[in-house]
């Protein structure tokens, strides 16, 4: 039992040397020194390189206002560049600790393949926004509405991977920029002029003539109305109750709304001076009063 005893203290001692402990002891505060220096040179490299990034993203960006750049395709250059510099940044802060950025490199090629199946929603957001670019379905303060039904809104912010929308309600909507290129959009915005049509509905016993006339002087006397183009009204159904007449005319893109709002509130108060009726669905009721004949068997 003492022989086992001895040999289990002389494996210990062979396994723990008092000697590197101590040379480790000693060394440690240096060691832990010059991790702390790296650590601030790291942290002071860190801030220069941010402001630097800050100055190239503001040098692309007058460059390109300079250039009359259209406005989505500055704000996607710049989410490119802030993105490709920052990650630049950190390899070469990672380098500065011991990390090799060749083998780093080596190692997300042999892995493309599953970073590729990782990240490919991402990656067909980012070829949306550059088809987006290159395409230009719609650009920065353009009104759109897309087709399957996500949204619609005034388009604020084309960034790397998302689109930005301001709703009517003054939502933000996000929507991936993969969603946007492969959906049916509806731009408002791109051409300048747009079609007002207002549908109205006069009594059957109204003069017909007299309602057109009202209606389309209604429209030439607004000041949003473009007077160059067709300004008309015509008959456009007989309703259940009503003789549905349609408005038409055509107005600047950014007055539309506005136009709209106005037309149709005059529209009710010329009819009311002209005397003539915008009727509401109602039903007529008609009894009848049927008499019975007795038979003779009944007296």
């Amino acid at each position: 039992m003492e022989n086992e005893i001895i040999r289990i203290e002389e494996i210990a001692g062979e396994e723990i040397n008092p000697g590197l402990i101590q040379m480790y002891l000693q060394e440690l505060p240096d060691k832990a020194l010059r991790f702390g220096i790296r650590v601030l040179l790291a942290f002071i490299f860190f801030v220069i390189g941010v402001q630097i990034i800050k100055l190239i993203r503001m040098i692309v960006r007058r460059s390109l206002k300079r250039a009359s750049a259209d406005t989505g395709v500055t704000q996607f250059l710049d989410s490119f560049i802030k993105a490709a510099l920052y990650i630049l940044l950190l390899f070469m802060i990672a380098s500065g600790f011991g990390l090799d950025a060749t083998s780093v490199v080596a190692l997300l090629g042999s892995a493309g393949v599953a970073i590729g199946l990782a990240i490919q929603g991402s990656l067909s957001n980012f070829a949306g926004g550059v088809l987006i670019l290159l395409l230009k379905p719609f650009k920065v303060d353009d009104y759109i509405m897309i087709g399957d039904g996500t949204g619609q809104g005034t388009i604020k912010e084309i960034q790397l991977f998302y689109t930005k929308l301001a709703t009517a309600d003054n939502h933000v909507l996000i929507i991936p920029n993969g969603t946007l290129s492969n959906s049916n959009i509806v731009n408002v915005s791109m051409l300048e002029d747009r079609r007002l049509d207002i549908t109205v509905g006069i009594a059957y016993d109204a003069d017909i003539r007299t309602a057109k006339e009202v209606l389309l002087k209604v429209m030439q006397q607004d000041e949003a109305v473009i007077k160059d183009k067709d300004c008309i009204v015509f008959v456009n159904e007989l309703g259940d109750s009503s003789v549905n007449l349609n408005m038409r005319c055509w107005c600047r893109n950014e007055a539309y709304w506005e136009a709209k709002w106005r037309i149709t509130e005059n529209v009710k108060y010329a009819l009311d001076e002209a005397g003539i009726s915008i009727p509401f669905p109602q039903m007529d009721v008609h009894l009848e009063q049927i008499s019975h004949q007795h038979s003779p068997a009944e007296k």
